[in-house]
């Protein structure tokens, strides 16, 4: 049987050894499966990452959640329901101030650490490249109250200041918190608006009370209006996908390289050797994904794209993402530091946000934003949960959770399980390893025939385990190279 050009071809590595952890420094805690994917579909990609896997290059990895120092707990959210939060709507009104006005902020002071939407990509230990030869064509915010001091009296009532050493002046009120003192009049003046409407006062007429607020505003307005007509600056979000055929991508190659290494070298404090072109090719530039352009699909068809963020035609920021069947998923953000007051991270992630709900308009299923890993050992790491209505996966029944309930259970231990139902298990799980496929000698045959024609030692062990890891579905139709 010949390989068709529909089939992912991945090679399994196993995952017993533990290596540092980009997180909390952990010198050997960290710990995932991990398999090289020569080719892969972005349907059986939509599947793995629904199973906690990620990609980084070619190189996919899954924690192993009981085992490692920080369980990364794969992260979405419902694009179609999302509202900006208060902060998240200040990002977008500091980016509209900085267009009409070309004012840049000193610092991000918004309170959200988002440097890279995704720095979880790269915390793996991925290997540069895979030397195994398939020889298979495959085409195919918390305001601070301030001490309301003491109201000041005038002519007689004034009385000389307490001598030092005294304590507060008696003849004074004590002191209260601004905030008390606005809870007190407001609920003041809903007595005074109940009295008024009992006794028929006109002081305060009933259709004021009643008047119901205004409708909140959209993303999509919130980023129209951040991006005005006569402003100073323009900002472009440029769609380029990552193929070396595709003549936009190659002719801003260089630039966003050269971009990624300042990032690394300012952000990261990476060396030279560290964020060479070769390895911005190799992590951001490199994709397993095989692109697919379906009737039923959005306009610009799946697999992995540059967002490319123009400043007057200057490429200030790059999101990296993989639009898939059910999501866009978030690979990796790199910016110019000399503008990290704009807080790019949160700005691109409302604009992936509004990009997903954008093709969910013509593709229905398609109505999610991963956004990765979300730490909660990791403090740093838990701004992805600002980001609602999001869902946590279980890492057993690999069912999607609301993140409400599964903080409180984070709180009390870095690893749970939150699925509920205590009889629940892995619906996907091993059912039939025979029918497993396996790719052996440029054939594609089910497990059962190749254990037969197999010599030396059994491999049973390590593809039952592969299998278990993709679940059985993804194992029936991707193939696991065997040399």
């Amino acid at each position: 049987m010949a390989a068709s050009s529909t089939y992912s071809i991945v090679e399994y590595f196993g995952g017993e050894d533990g290596y540092k952890c980009g997180y909390c420094k952990n010198e050997n805690g960290n710990f995932s499966h991990g398999m090289w994917s020569h080719a892969l579909t972005v349907q059986d990609y939509q599947d793995l990452i629904d199973r906690g896997w990620r990609r980084s290059g070619k190189y996919i990895y899954k924690p192993i959640m009981n085992q490692t120092c920080c369980p990364q707990y794969t992260i979405r959210c419902d694009s179609t329901n999302f509202h900006p939060s208060k902060p998240q709507k200040k990002i977008l009104k500091k980016m509209s101030k900085y267009l009409c006005k070309g004012e840049l902020p000193k610092s991000p002071s918004d309170g959200e650490l988002m440097d890279s939407l995704c720095e979880d990509a790269g915390s793996c230990d991925a290997p540069a490249t895979c030397r195994s030869e398939v020889s298979v064509s495959v085409e195919g915010p918390v305001e601070t109250a301030k001490s309301a001091g003491p109201e000041k009296k005038t002519g007689r009532e004034q009385t000389a200041p307490p001598k030092p050493g005294l304590g507060a002046d008696p003849s004074r009120p004590p002191c209260r918190k601004a905030k008390e003192v606005r809870k007190e009049r407001k609920l003041q003046k809903e007595l005074q608006k109940q009295s008024g409407r009992e006794a028929g006062s006109a002081s305060f007429p009933q259709t004021e009370a009643a008047r119901p607020p205004p409708p909140s505003k959209t993303i999509e307005e919130l980023i129209a209006e951040s991006l005005p007509a006569d402003a100073v600056y323009k900002l472009e979000v440029r769609l380029v996908p990552v193929c070396f055929d595709d003549p936009e991508f190659t002719a801003t190659y260089s630039q966003s390289a050269a971009l990624y290494a300042k990032y690394q070298t300012a952000i990261h404090k990476d060396s030279p050797s560290e964020c060479s072109e070769s390895q911005f090719r190799r992590f951001l530039c490199d994709s397993p994904l095989e692109p697919e352009n379906p009737s039923d699909g959005p306009d610009c068809g799946y697999g992995s794209f540059h967002q490319q963020y123009c400043l007057n035609g200057k490429i200030i920021a790059v999101g990296v993402i993989d639009i898939l069947p059910a999501c866009v998923s978030s690979v990796y953000l790199y910016y110019d530091p000399d503008y990290s007051g704009m807080s790019l991270g949160v700005y691109s992630a409302l604009r992936e946000l509004t990009f997903t709900r954008q093709l969910h308009e013509k593709a229905p299923r398609l109505r999610y934003y991963y956004m990765g890993f979300y730490i909660h050992s990791c403090p740093k790491m838990r701004y992805k949960g600002q980001y609602r209505p999001s869902d946590l996966l279980c890492p057993e029944t690999y069912v999607w959770v609301p993140i409400e309930r599964c903080l409180p259970k984070l709180d009390l231990t870095r690893y749970s399980r939150f699925n509920e139902t205590p009889e629940a298990v892995d619906v996907s799980r091993v059912k039939e390893l025979g029918k497993v496929l396996v790719l052996h000698k440029r054939t594609v045959m089910p497990y059962l025939l190749y254990a037969r024609k197999r010599t030396g030692p059994s491999d049973e062990e390590t593809v039952l385990q592969y299998a278990g890891l993709v679940g059985q579905q993804c194992a029936e139709r991707m193939l696991l190279y065997r040399a």
